[in-house]
């Protein structure tokens, strides 16, 4: 058994397409590479990072659920559903250590991007750091050890 501590990296709608979608504001590194740079990153600061992806908001949610039941430390990506996602917001509640992240500064994007439901639940926020911002987050986890 790994003395790793495990963490969570969730990520929401949309962003299995990193590399491809809009990469003058989401970057060139696909999903797969943020993956493989972020698992490796986590072995460094002594965390067991899993990295998981879905389009689905219930799967989301079920995942938050899993967290919230094991005690896991959750990076969480909810992309666009940070702005509407109230069971989003509610799963996320329950997880004791949760820092959302977004790639893209979304206080200088369109006006339904500047207000998260889910930032209230969040332990912290990053915002606007690029792919930078899932490094801060597994670094604060590690130090909260």
């Amino acid at each position: 058994m790994s003395d790793l501590r495990r963490v969570l990296v969730l990520n929401g709608v949309n962003l299995g397409r990193l590399g491809r979608r809009e990469p003058h504001i989401y970057g060139s590194v696909t999903h797969a590479q943020l993956v493989e740079h972020l698992v490796g990153t986590g072995t460094g600061l002594g965390l067991a990072v899993e990295v998981r992806q879905t389009d689905h908001e219930g799967e989301l949610v079920q995942w938050l659920h899993e967290a919230a039941d094991q005690e896991i430390p959750v990076v969480l990506n909810p992309a666009a559903w940070s702005h509407y996602s109230i069971a989003i917001a509610d799963a996320v509640a329950q997880v004791p250590l949760v820092v959302e992240v977004h790639i893209s500064n979304v206080h200088r994007r369109e006006e339904f991007r500047h207000h998260s439901v889910v930032s209230r639940y969040a332990t912290g926020v990053i915002v606007g750091l690029g792919l930078g911002g899932y490094d801060l987050a597994l670094t604060h986890i590690a130090a909260t050890a």
